[in-house]
């Protein structure tokens, strides 16, 4: 039996143990120390053994202290009869660990006194009901946020997700709240508004997703940033395409309403650097880069130093090997704008795979429809396996009715991308992952129509991370 000491004076104290006294354990066996003793409900005599005396008295607590207790907890509501007992206890438990509600502040070096601040706990408690934030484990693990948990809202990107498709990198989702009943998460459940999901992981990254799950229509580039990027190399870009670019740049910023950048590195053309300043009258932030060593790092710098969410480039700068890489590495999502405007582009099309990747990033595709007003078309090639596509249309119908944006669902006999090719203007959105990363010549041969995004080369494109 481990013997554990309390000593209370006051209404906190006296509630403190009524609790213990109603939480069932036979391990424990309980010394309470009152000034005055009171009157609890259902306590067990074999566990709890009460004392009347008061603990500043030296004389009458180390009597008591004879005794080998694991721990001493104390709850009193003077704080000099706080700091009186807790030198009485020292001066004849010399490691013994004590646990003290702290109402005032109580400074103690001691590192076996443990000061429970009890302004800090109300406050933390009252911040729980806040809305919007998120309620973090304080008594569970360490503390620190590890452990989350999150309401997940009606138009939430997460509604109505398999639970099997979200990447959960350095966290996991480990219960589900549902009517008042726990489930317990499998790759196959589908998670529902109103849901309460139990999170764990590092306090960092539970932030984002906090943030992922709270996100709503309307916010893209958000959560992957919060302002535009328009990259232009000059060693690469042709020079007649460059304002093209920049002005379909300047539509897309209207679009989505945050800021842009437009970043020019190798410049070579001083008639076209003083076009594209003169886009600074309109709130545009322009800076030219004449002469880095590194132009992939400083690359990464401006996305962090910017809070980019979205980077523009040309065709050209996309298909080049090393470009690629390192837009896939900056993980956030690319529009590869191809050599026609975008302000009269309706649709934006999807082509089904046999993975389930366009589940991950249906939200972000619908804000962008929704911000752009466009049509979403999803195109089925009927001669692949279908029992995963058909999880992604049903995902995808369930969205629809959420975000009240209707969707067309395509069933193509033959390749999609000979289909799309014969369209007059579009956006293809596509997921970015790895595999988007290898050289060109190495997809010729592939029946993956991701790897074959290429071939709509002459269209506009937007490739999404799956990854938070």
């Amino acid at each position: 039996m481990k013997k554990i000491l309390i000593i209370s004076d006051g209404i906190t104290g006296e509630r403190f143990i009524q609790r213990v006294a109603e939480t069932y354990t036979s391990e424990n066996i309980y010394y309470v120390v009152e000034l005055k003793a009171k009157e609890y409900e259902d306590v067990n005599p074999a566990r709890f053994k009460f004392y009347e005396f008061d603990p500043t008295s030296f004389y009458k607590l180390s009597n008591l202290l004879k005794m080998e207790f694991i721990q001493v907890i104390i709850a009193m509501d003077n704080q000099a009869d706080v700091e009186n007992t807790i030198k009485n206890i020292r001066m004849v438990k010399k490691q013994l660990r004590v646990i003290v509600l702290d109402q005032w502040g109580i400074y103690n070096e001691d590192p076996n006194v443990v000061l429970v601040n009890a302004k800090d706990i109300l406050a933390s408690r009252l911040l729980d009901y806040l809305p919007n934030v998120p309620v973090i484990a304080q008594n569970v693990g360490l503390g620190e946020g590890e452990i989350m948990e999150v309401l997940v809202p009606f138009g939430s990107s997460f509604v109505y997700k398999h639970i099997g498709v979200i990447e959960q990198k350095n966290w996991r989702i480990v219960a589900i709240y549902r009517n008042r009943k726990l489930l317990m998460p499998s790759r196959r459940r589908m998670i529902q508004p109103n849901d309460m999901l139990v999170l764990v992981g590092e306090p960092a990254v539970l932030k984002s997703v906090y943030k992922a799950i709270k996100q709503e229509l309307g916010q893209f580039p958000e959560p992957f940033g919060t302002n535009i990027l328009l990259y232009i190399d000059m060693n690469i870009v042709t020079h007649e395409n460059i304002k093209r670019l920049v002005r379909n740049a300047v539509y897309i910023h209207t679009k989505f309403k945050h800021d842009l950048v437009i970043k020019v590195v190798n410049p070579s053309d001083i008639e076209l650097l003083e076009y594209i300043k003169s886009y600074r009258d309109l709130d545009v932030v322009v800076t030219i880069d004449y002469g880095s060593s590194d132009i992939k790092r400083t690359f990464f710098q401006d996305v962090k130093s910017y809070h980019v969410g979205l980077v523009i480039v040309s065709r050209e700068m996309f298909g080049d090997y090393y470009v690629r890489k390192a837009l896939y590495e900056a993980h956030v999502p690319v529009l590869k704008l191809a050599e026609r405007s975008f302000d009269n582009v309706k649709d934006a099309a999807l082509i089904l795979s046999d993975n389930r990747d366009l589940e991950k990033i249906s939200a972000t595709i619908f804000d962008i429809s929704e911000q752009m007003n466009l049509n979403l078309e999803l195109y089925n090639y009927v001669h692949e396996h279908q029992e995963e596509k058909e999880q992604v249309i049903e995902h995808y119908y369930n969205l629809s009715a959420i975000f009240s944006k209707s969707i067309k669902v395509i069933k193509e006999n033959e390749n999609p991308i000979r289909t799309l090719k014969h369209k007059e203007n579009f956006v293809q959105i596509l997921p970015f992952t790895a595999k988007l990363t290898t050289r060109r010549i190495y997809a010729l041969f592939s029946t993956d129509s991701e790897k074959l995004y290429f071939k709509l080369d002459d269209y506009h494109q937007i490739f999404i991370p799956v990854q938070l």
